[in-house]
Formats: C-alpha cells, structure tokens, sequence
C-alpha cells in the first residue's frame, strides 16, 4: 500500500513572483516580458524555426539578467526548512536562485536558463552556466545547441514526478504565481485533503481548492510561515 500522506514531506511550488523580488521580471504583470515580446516570435517551435536567432536573443539576454540577480530573503527560507524535513521545490521558473539560495532538490517543470540541448530530439541537457547560445553552438552529436526551455506548445518537463510529491506531502506552500498556466497549476488540485496548504501570492486567477490564501509578497510571509512551520506549527 503507498503511503496516504508524509508529514515530514513539504513542496514548495514557485513561480515568477519568487524570484520577482531579486530583479528579475515576471511574464504577465504590467511590466511582464509578454508587454513587451510576442509569444509567437520568441517561445515557441515555430519561433525557433522562423528565426533562431531573435529567439537566441531573448533567451541570451534572460540568462544574463538571471545570472546577475541574488536569491531574496523567500528563497533562503525555502532552503532553510531542510534543517527539519524533506523538502521538494517544484519551479515553474526557469532560474537557478533556488539552488544558489541552498534548496538541493529542486524540480523545473520549465527547463532551466542555465543548460541548454540539442535540436536534434535528444532530450540530454549541458550545463552553459552563464554563457550564451549562438548560431554554430553545437552538441557532441553535431546538431545546434537550443535553450533548455519549455516553449508553448511542448511538454512541461518532470510532470510526472512532481505530481507525485505533491499526492504525498503533508505541508504544502504555493508562492508567487497566479495559477494560470497550464498543466502546472492543475497539479495543486491532488493535495491531500490533510495537508496544510497555502497560496502566497498578490493575485490569483483562481484559488485551488483548500488553500489558504494570503495576498503578500514573497518575502514577506514566506520567512514567517518557514518558522511556524520549523517549530511544528500550522501555516496559519
């Protein structure tokens, strides 16, 4: 029989407000980079095809920006529940603060910045730290090397995996998104009943059912119920 829930098990499930806050941009705010660029010419399969290079572009210029921006005072706590439980970060974001804050099981659902992969079908990433991506970057295997990036349209990564942490935790703590990309906002429906769960966020298109909801930023309220919960109190 698998286990019903863990309460020694947290997920933490982020999205662009987590990392908002350490000066990198959001997607759909006033200021968000969909204002400003067209999905259509820069995030997705066709993009790549028409014109690699303006897609190369607007992921090289991210990948710089990511890389100059500190983690906040949310990430450090986030990476400070370890010290008592298992704790599993499931990312929507495609940044490494999470990592660099001290999380060492972190999930992307939409590939990372930081790696990128061949054109060719294979699926295998190399790390790019900072670097940028160009015209004539090859993989070992010959083929042109494109961002480690979900675009619309493809496959969310590690979905599978995530769902499953999230069936079996016993706390679970959403920060910094509106809940309206999908299938990754889906997945918050099959917490358990029992857990403790709460959405931190300044706007959501729509409540999961059973969360508690706090409007605030993230590094407001996420420090304060890291330490309910690292003495064994309930979020709220």
């Amino acid at each position: 029989m698998p286990k019903d829930i863990d309460y020694n098990k947290i997920v933490i499930f982020t999205g662009a407000g987590v990392s908002a806050e350490s000066g990198i941009r959001t997607f759909r705010d006033l200021n968000g980079y969909w204002k400003e660029f067209s999905i259509e010419e820069v995030a997705t399969p066709c993009a790549w095809k028409n014109n690699p290079e303006a897609v190369l572009s607007f992921y090289n210029e991210r990948r710089e920006i990511a890389c100059k921006a500190e983690p906040n005072e949310a990430h450090f706590s986030i990476a400070a529940l370890e010290k008592k439980y298992d704790v599993i970060v499931i990312t929507q974001n495609v940044d490494d603060l999470h990592e660099r804050a001290g999380s060492s099981n972190v999930i992307h659902l939409h590939g990372e910045l930081g790696k990128a992969r061949s054109t060719s079908g294979n699926e295998k990433a190399y790390s790019i730290n900072g670097n940028a991506i160009s015209i004539g970057d090859l993989c070992p295997n010959g083929s042109q090397l494109r961002p480690h990036i979900v675009w619309f349209g493809e496959d969310i990564q590690n979905y599978e995996e995530a769902m499953q942490h999230i069936k079996l935790a016993g706390r679970i703590m959403v920060v910094g998104t509106s809940l309206n990309v999908y299938p990754a906002a889906g997945m918050l429906k099959k917490a358990r009943h029992r857990a403790d769960k709460v959405l931190i966020t300044l706007d959501v298109d729509k409540r999961p059912y059973g969360y508690n909801y706090l409007q605030s930023k993230a590094t407001e309220m996420v420090p304060f119920i890291v330490e309910r919960w690292l003495k064994g109190l309930k979020s709220t």
